[in-house]
């Protein structure tokens, strides 16, 4: 079993920066892709970012790019969302998610994840 825990959530004004982490424990998670997706109220849940195992590669979400960036350490079994000039249309709820296969390639599919985390919440306001 494998149990992800994010923090770093909060209130933060438009314009302003939050970084997420989100900590695994059990088995490890460095030989898989980790993403994070949000969502928020009357929404469906979106892909954000994703990063591959070795941290080699990355996506991001359109709305995203160029404000966000994933990154990951694998000695701490972590991975984290820097999110820079935030928007009130990022808020949402954010969660992490390990995927489903070992040295997979990288997918912004919930089908390909199976870990998730419960998320932590992000409110941006004007």
């Amino acid at each position: 079993q494998v149990q992800l825990v994010e923090s770093g959530g909060g209130l933060v004004q438009a314009g302003g920066s939050l970084r997420l982490s989100c900590a695994a424990s059990g088995r490890t998670t460095s030989n898989y892709n980790m993403g994070w997706f949000r969502q928020a109220p009357g929404k469906e849940r979106e892909v954000v970012a994703t990063i591959s195992w070795s941290g080699g590669s990355t996506s991001y979400a359109d709305s995203v790019k160029g404000r966000f960036t994933i990154s990951r350490d694998n000695a701490k079994n972590t991975v984290y969302l820097q999110m820079n000039s935030l928007k009130r249309e990022d808020t949402a709820a954010y969660c992490c998610a390990r995927s489903r296969w070992i040295y997979d390639s990288i997918s912004g599919s919930p089908r390909a994840y199976e870990y998730w985390g419960q998320g932590t919440q992000v409110t941006v306001t004007s």
